[in-house]
């Protein structure tokens, strides 16, 4: 099978834009110092926990998984404003950090940081074509953007599998990969929110943890596997009160209909998190060095 679509199955440069570029001083007003968009990972006697540490110890979990720390080459599929990529150079002794986004505004303002051991390309990991290999490979946030929801299920297996098949492809032999994506819980892709498909995450789609292992079996070994669902719906109450907070700024800079968007994106995520509708899976791979 080689259509259109499987060859191009993921949002569009577009569609991803059209919910990463709204400002980022827009996301500034809600998100953490280091603009990490993304599930933080909260303690478990956590009620004192800020939003940053919680982000902070979500990003080192994400790097310890992947065997990252002190290695030379890390790729950060789907950077959004580099927390990770800052992370793995400054804290985490990587000697060379690459990131991939669609986003203009994120790929510009990494540009601005002008750290000499970041990288970051404005491209789909369709048209990635690294150096060198890498010697982990981390992916937070991204996988959800992978497949539109129009595809049929075997063209989505068939995505997924190709892009594991390229993070083998760029990975060292014993390389590992992590993984941090939302995906379907106890909600049928059918009753997936129209609101969500089209205002918020146009031409995107959850996979469903079935699809994840499916589309990895022979490629990468799942070694460990966590839903944190309940991390994420904290996380998204903790960013709705932030941006409630600096409403009349918000408001000022993109208008009142992208804050009444975002403002009930935010909370309908938090209530599908703390029902079960969807999961936030986070998972360990290591890579088979003979395909099966």
């Amino acid at each position: 099978m080689n259509t259109l679509q499987t060859q191009h199955p993921g949002a569009s440069s577009t569609a991803i834009q059209h919910h990463y570029d709204v400002s980022n001083e827009f996301y500034r007003y809600w998100l953490d110092e280091s603009q990490t968009y993304s599930c933080a990972l909260w303690s478990d006697d956590g009620e004192q926990d800020s939003l940053e540490l919680a982000q902070q110890r979500k990003i080192d979990y994400m790097v310890a998984q992947a065997r990252a720390n002190g290695v030379k080459r890390v790729l950060d599929i789907g950077c959004g404003w580099g927390a990770v990529l800052r992370r793995l150079v400054d804290i985490h002794q990587v000697e060379h950090a690459v990131g991939l986004t669609l986003s203009a505004a994120q790929a510009e303002h990494i540009v601005s940081l002008n750290h000499p051991r970041i990288e970051v390309h404005q491209h789909s990991w369709l048209e990635h074509s690294p150096v060198a290999p890498y010697d982990a490979i981390i992916s937070i946030g991204a996988f959800e953007h992978f497949a539109r929801i129009e595809l049929t299920d075997s063209e989505r297996i068939e995505a997924y599998r190709d892009f594991f098949l390229h993070c083998h492809k760029w990975l060292k032999p014993n390389g590992w990969m992590t993984l941090q994506t939302i995906s379907y819980g106890n909600m049928r892709r059918e009753e997936a929110s129209q609101f969500m498909n089209t205002d918020i995450f146009p031409e995107s789609d959850l996979p469903r943890l079935a699809e994840i292992a499916q589309s990895t079996e022979g490629i990468f070994e799942v070694v460990m596997l966590r839903n944190d669902r309940k991390h994420y719906a904290r996380t998204c109450e903790e960013w709705l009160s932030r941006l409630r907070a600096n409403r009349d700024r918000a408001i000022a800079l993109v208008g009142e209909d992208v804050f009444s968007r975002y403002e009930r994106y935010l909370k309908l995520s938090a209530v599908g998190f703390r029902m079960g509708k969807i999961a936030l899976l986070r998972l360990t791979l290591r890579r088979f060095d003979t395909l099966h």
